[in-house]
C-alpha cells in the first residue's frame, strides 16, 4: 500500500499552473499560515491544488460549501491519486431537523432526522484512513467542524483480530458489543454481526464485505474475507482491524460520573428556575432530564444523548469538541500537520464562520426555556477562532475571493490563463421587458423584443441543435420549476435544480446533463452547485439587474464562469438597466478576456474545449447489493421486452420459490427488484393520467 501522494494524470502543469504550484509550494515551505490562490473558473484549480499535495506529500483537508460539490472534488481527487486514501465525508442526514423552541408562538420542534447509511460507512471510512495512513485526502463539509467523538476513544477501542490467536466465543461477543455492534440472526448490515456454531460474520461499519472467524475450539482457525451479496470468498487475511460502530464511544467508568454531573447540573438549574419564578420551566427541566437520567442508568443511553455529550467526554464547561479536524495529525507538540484547502472560499468560509452564532441562539433559547440544561451548550461546532486554531496551513481557493480572504493571506497567487487556451466568454445584455406597442391598434416593430423567456427559449432550441447544453438561473425556486415545466411542455428536454433536490439526486441530475439525457438545467443559484460541466456553450441570467446576494458582484462573476469551458460559451444578462455588480462583473471578465486573449496570440494558441470524462460519484457509494440488483433489472426488462408487469409477475414466483429453498439472500435481492419495478409501474401510471388530463 502507498504511504506517499503519486499523482497521475494525462496532463502536466500548463499556463499559469506551472508559476502558480511553484509560488503556493515556496509559500508553504517558508510557513505561510495562508494562502490565497485566484484561479478563474476552468483555469484548472484543482489540479494545481493536486500538484501542490503531491510536492508537499503532506495529508489534506479539502472543505467546500455544499455536498454536490464535495462529490465532485471528491471524484477528482481519486481520478488524481488513485492508490491514496480520498474519501468524502459530509453529514450522514437525508433529513434533519433540529430541536429548537420559538417562544412567540410557544411552540417546540422535536428533533427529526433519517441518517443516510452509505454516507455513514464513508464517514467511518474516512477516520480509519486517518488513524491509519498517511496518503490521505478528505473532502468534506462544513460538517467537518461538528462534533464528531474522541479520536483517541475511537482508536483506543478498535479489536485486532489475528489468525491463531486464543480467544473465547464470549469474550469476542463482549468486546463487540463493547465498541456498539448488534448481534442479529438476519441479513448483516454494517456494525452488525451473527454467530452459527463455529463461524462468527463481523459486517464492519467502514466496508461492505463481511469478515468470516473461523473458530476451532478456543482458536481463531482462518479469517477470510466474504463478498456480502454472492457470498463468495475474496480474500484471506491472517489480521483484521474492527473499528467501533459509532464514533462516539464514552471513556471507561466515565457513563457513571457523568450521570452524577447531570444530576448535580440539574439541582442547580432547579434552584435558577425556583428562585427566578419559572415554575413552568422547573417542571420542563426536571421532568424531561429526569427521564433521560433513567434511561442512562438503564440503558446507557437516551434520545438526543448528543446533549449531555460535555458529561459523557469528560470535557471542561466551554472546552471546544472533537471534530474531524482532531482526527489529522499532529506533531509532539500538537502542532497540525496537514494541509487544509477551503475551496470556494468567498463562500464555504463565512459559512464556517456563521455556524456557531446560529447554533448558540437555539440552544440559548431550549436552555431558557427550560427544555435543556445549560450544558447542551457545549454540543456544538467550532467557533471560527477555534477552527483557525486547529487547521493546518491553509489555501484560500477561488475565482473571487473575498477582501476578508486576501487580507488574512501572506501572498495572493493568480491563475488567469487556462491550460485549454479558453478565454472568458462575450457576454450579451438583453432587455428583461417585452416591447409594447404605442397603442392597443399599433403593429408591433419587426425589430420589437419578445421579453426575457420567448428571447431565452429561441436561444435554447439554437443552442440545442448545435448540440449544446444550457444553464439559466432564476431567482426563485418555483419560478426554476414553472420554467422546466414550461420549457418542456415546448419539446426541450429540460430539469430543475435547487435545495429541495435530494443530495445524491443533484449529482445524478448533473451526470445526466453532460451524458445530454437533457439539455437545458435551470436552478436558482447553480453556481452553488459547483458546476464543472465543459458541454455547456449558453449560460442564460434572468432577471440579472435584481439587486441581492444571487445578482451580487461574486454570484454574477462566477456564473458568468460556468461558460468559460467550451469554445463555444456565452453568457446572456436579461436586465432593463445596469446595476453597478453588472457593471463589475463585465469590466471584470473583460479585463481577464484581454489578458486571455493576448497571451494565445503571444503563444500561438488555438483555443479547445475542456475534455472530461463523464463519471459519477453516486455510483461509487452505491452498495454491492443495490448494484446487483439495478443490473439484475436491466437484464429482466430486456428479456421481457420492457414489459414492467411481466417482469413484476414472474418476480414474484422466483421469490416464493427463493424462500422455499430458504436462500434467503436470493430473495431479499427479487425482493428490491420488485420495490423499484412498482415504482417505476407508478411513475408511468402518474404520467399517462396528467397526459389524459392535458388532453
Amino acid at each position: 500500500m502507498s504511504e506517499t501522494f503519486i499523482l497521475k494524470s494525462d496532463y502536466t502543469p500548463a499556463g499559469d499552473q506551472p508559476e502558480a504550484i511553484d509560488q503556493l509550494v515556496e509559500g508553504l515551505e517558508r510557513g505561510d499560515e495562508k494562502q490565497t490562490l485566484l484561479g478563474v473558473t476552468g483555469s484548472g484549480k484543482t489540479f494545481t491544488i493536486a500538484n501542490v499535495i503531491e510536492k508537499i506529500q503532506k495529508p489534506t483537508l479539502v472543505i467546500a460549501h455544499n455536498k454536490t460539490l464535495a462529490a465532485q472534488l471528491a471524484q477528482e481527487f481519486k481520478e488524481f491519486f488513485p492508490d491514496a486514501a480520498v474519501h468524502y465525508f459530509v453529514s450522514y442526514y437525508d433529513y434533519y431537523q433540529p430541536e429548537a423552541y420559538i417562544a412567540a408562538s410557544d411552540t417546540y420542534i422535536e428533533k427529526e432526522s433519517q441518517i443516510n447509511e452509505e454516507i455513514d460507512r464513508l464517514r467511518h471510512l474516512t477516520t480509519q484512513s486517518l488513524l491509519t495512513r498517511k496518503d490521505v485526502i478528505i473532502v468534506a463539509s462544513v460538517s467537518c467542524i461538528y462534533g464528531l467523538g474522541s479520536p483517541e476513544e475511537y482508536k483506543n477501542k478498535h479489536m485486532i483480530l489475528s489468525a491463531g490467536e486464543r480467544l473465547v466465543k464470549r469474550d469476542l461477543f463482549k468486546n463487540l458489543a463493547r465498541i456498539q455492534y448488534e448481534r442479529t440472526t438476519a441479513d448483516l448490515r454494517p456494525g452488525t454481526y451473527r454467530s452459527v456454531g463455529n463461524v462468527i460474520d463481523i459486517m464492519p461499519v467502514s466496508h461492505e464485505i463481511i469478515y468470516q472467524i473461523q473458530m476451532v475450539g478456543s482458536q481463531i482457525d482462518r479469517i477470510i474475507e466474504l463478498d456480502p451479496v454472492s457470498m463468495t470468498l475474496t480474500k484471506e487475511h491472517q489480521q483484521v482491524f474492527i473499528f467501533p460502530a459509532k464514533h462516539f464511544m464514552t471513556p471507561e467508568g466515565q457513563r457513571e460520573k457523568a450521570i452524577k454531573l447531570i444530576e448535580k447540573e440539574l439541582a442547580v438549574q432547579i434552584k435558577k428556575f425556583e428562585k427566578d419564578g419559572k415554575l413552568l420551566e422547573l417542571e420542563r427541566i426536571k421532568r424531561r432530564t429526569s427521564y433521560d437520567l433513567t434511561l442512562l442508568k438503564e440503558i446507557g443511553y437516551c434520545r438526543g444523548i448528543e446533549n449531555y455529550s460535555r458529561h459523557m467526554s469528560g470535557k471542561a464547561e466551554g472546552e471546544a469538541p472533537d471534530t474531524l479536524i482532531s482526527y489529522f495529525p499532529r506533531d509532539e507538540k500538537g502542532n497540525p500537520e496537514f494541509l487544509t484547502v477551503i475551496d470556494e472560499s468567498h463562500v464555504t468560509a463565512p459559512q464556517i464562520g456563521g455556524m456557531y452564532a446560529a447554533d448558540r441562539s437555539r440552544k440559548e433559547n431550549l436552555v431558557e426555556f427550560g427544555f435543556r440544561l445549560p450544558s447542551a451548550k457545549d454540543n456544538r461546532p467550532l467557533q471560527i477562532e477555534e477552527f483557525w486554531n486547529r487547521v493546518g496551513q491553509t489555501i484560500f481557493v477561488s475565482a473571487t475571493p473575498s477582501d476578508a480572504n486576501k487580507e488574512m493571506s501572506n501572498q495572493v497567487v493568480e491563475q488567469i490563463i487556462r491550460p485549454t487556451g479558453l478565454v472568458d466568454p462575450v457576454i450579451t445584455i438583453r432587455p428583461v421587458t417585452p416591447d409594447i406597442p404605442a397603442s392597443p391598434d399599433a403593429e408591433p416593430s419587426k425589430d420589437a423584443y419578445p421579453g426575457q423567456i420567448q428571447d431565452l427559449i429561441e436561444d435554447v432550441v439554437a443552442e440545442v441543435k448545435k448540440g449544446g447544453r444550457i444553464l439559466v438561473t432564476t431567482l426563485t425556486k418555483k419560478m426554476a420549476e414553472d420554467l422546466a415545466e414550461y420549457l418542456t411542455e415546448r419539446k426541450i428536454k429540460a430539469e430543475y435544480l435547487h435545495s429541495d433536490v435530494d443530495t445524491l439526486d443533484r449529482i445524478k441530475i448533473l451526470t445526466s446533463l453532460r451524458k445530454g439525457e437533457f439539455d437545458c438545467l435551470i436552478g436558482v443559484n447553480l453556481l452553488r452547485e459547483g458546476l464543472d460541466l465543459p458541454e455547456v456553450t449558453l449560460v442564460a441570467i434572468l432577471d440579472a439587474d435584481k439587486s441581492g446576494f444571487l445578482r451580487s458582484e461574486t454570484a454574477l462573476v462566477q456564473t458568468i464562469g460556468r461558460a468559460a469551458r467550451n469554445v463555444e460559451g456565452r453568457v446572456t444578462l436579461y436586465a432593463d438597466s445596469i446595476t453597478p455588480a453588472m457593471e463589475f462583473s463585465i469590466s471584470e471578465t473583460l479585463r481577464r478576456r484581454k489578458i486571455q486573449l493576448a497571451y494565445n496570440k503571444e503563444h500561438n494558441i488555438t483555443p479547445t474545449t475542456v475534455k472530461k470524462a463523464i463519471k459519477d460519484i453516486t455510483e461509487q457509494m452505491e452498495t454491492g447489493h443495490a448494484k446487483t440488483v439495478h443490473q439484475q433489472l436491466k437484464l429482466d426488462l430486456a428479456a421481457y421486452g420492457g414489459d414492467v408487469k411481466k417482469v413484476i409477475k414472474r418476480k414474484r414466483e422466483q421469490i416464493e420459490d427463493a424462500v422455499q429453498r430458504l436462500d434467503f439472500e436470493s430473495a431479499a435481492l427479487i425482493r428490491d427488484e420488485i420495490i423499484l419495478l412498482e415504482k417505476r409501474l407508478e411513475t408511468e401510471k402518474k404520467e399517462k393520467d396528467e397526459k389524459k388530463l392535458k388532453k
